[in-house]
């Protein structure tokens, strides 16, 4: 046993990790200690929060938290089973209603979480004769998707719609069903999927689409109804998973898409019905969240006021950022020690940020993952290209990928 416990030591996974922490290099598992949406405290330390999924800043809005402190005094802290069996309460269905609406779908499913919402609708949409055809750099909810489904799986280059089609072609004919998976934002460049060319083909070739919004929902389209609103193409895409672990504030996920396939996916899907429910503080947060963007847009636009403001500032200073026009930007830096190091200087410096390496994205292509939100003020942001100019020149940041 001692000898089977031993072994996990020799990973090449922990070896790497010692070797970060030996040279405090590692910037991961950073303890918290307190938060105010777009600044955090670490070891007692103020730090501008530029690492987080928090893009509308809705975690600490008033109208949000006193939802939460409401629905606890209401139901409790949890809902002890399933919704299937004992955890189905009315603020469960009152947030698929309203869902529904702001999507523009027929019907919502509320899952758990993002992961569990990807892992159960397209496991059960995907049968033994139907295929998924998804993009390269999709998030690791989908590709665990697609070994949990029966199907048969594909990959497509990353947004290049000719690599697309040319894997739909090679197939069509083996295949009861095929179905398109992208993100609607992708979450590491920041790049919008496209879903003008993706309905073109899929339309062409009789192929269903599915688009994983957890970065676009409350960020793209009218009052961040998501990147299939942007695109005006809402009834063109049959399925839509968004989060609530995002814009929304909380912890959560769903799928919108035709009632009758809802009703399928609500009555088969194992990571749903083998889950206890979303506590009632999250669900009760995640209806704020919607009644505040159908009342007031307010908050979208500072977002993407801030997003134009740091963006123009990172091209005037010649930071690569992959072109990104959504509030995730990344800055590329190439080596990864160097990723690690130049992560080092912005925490010394005040500021939190988040570096991404193999395997998360290719070797040799580390990054640092920056991203916006509508909470931060232009002094902290004038302050974040100022910390970054001086990263750039200490470390030679290279200008072009």
């Amino acid at each position: 046993m001692d000898c089977m416990i031993s072994s996990f030591s020799e990973q090449k996974i922990i070896k790497r990790l010692q070797i970060l922490k030996d040279n405090n290099l590692y910037h991961f598992f950073r303890k918290i200690e307190q938060s105010t949406a777009s600044k955090v405290v670490v070891n007692g330390e103020e730090k501008i929060m530029i690492g987080s999924n928090n893009y509308l800043g809705l975690t600490h809005h008033p109208a949000v938290m006193e939802a939460a402190i409401k629905a606890i005094e209401k139901y409790g802290t949890g809902c002890t089973g399933s919704r299937f069996l004992n955890g189905n309460f009315d603020i469960h269905e009152e947030l698929e209603e309203k869902l529904a609406k702001f999507i523009g779908h027929e019907k919502v499913i509320v899952f758990s979480t993002g992961m569990q919402s990807n892992q159960g609708a397209l496991a059960t949409i995907c049968g033994p004769r139907d295929c998924m055809i998804y993009d390269s750099e999709n998030h690791a909810s989908i590709i665990d998707s697609s070994r949990l489904n029966l199907g048969t799986t594909f990959k497509y280059k990353h947004n290049d719609m000719e690599s697309l089609e040319e894997v739909i072609k090679d197939n069509r004919g083996r295949f009861k069903k095929m179905m398109i998976v992208a993100d609607g934002v992708f979450s590491m460049t920041g790049d919008v999927a496209k879903l003008p060319e993706m309905v073109e083909i899929a339309k062409r070739y009789n192929v269903l689409i599915y688009i994983d919004d957890a970065h676009g929902l409350g960020v793209m389209g009218k009052a961040g109804r998501g990147t299939i609103n942007h695109f005006g193409m809402t009834d063109q895409v049959h399925f839509n998973m968004g989060t609530f672990s995002k814009s929304f504030g909380s912890i959560g996920g769903f799928v919108s898409g035709p009632s009758e396939a809802m009703e399928y996916i609500k009555h088969s899907a194992r990571s749903f019905i083998f889950s206890a429910s979303m506590p009632p503080a999250s669900v009760a947060t995640a209806i704020a969240c919607v009644d505040l963007l159908n009342n007031d847009d307010s908050v979208v636009k500072n977002l993407w006021d801030n997003v134009k403001f740091i963006g123009k500032g990172f091209k005037e200073l010649g930071f690569h950022t992959f072109g990104s026009e959504t509030p995730i930007i990344p800055i590329f830096i190439g080596d990864e020690i160097k990723a690690m190091q130049v992560t080092s200087f912005l925490f010394e410096k005040g500021i939190f940020a988040t570096p991404v390496v193999s395997p998360a994205v290719p070797e040799k292509d580390a990054l640092i993952r920056t991203s916006y939100m509508a909470c931060h003020s232009k002094d902290e942001l004038q302050r974040v290209l100022e910390v970054f100019a001086e990263a750039k020149t200490k470390f030679d940041i290279p200008t072009k990928y």
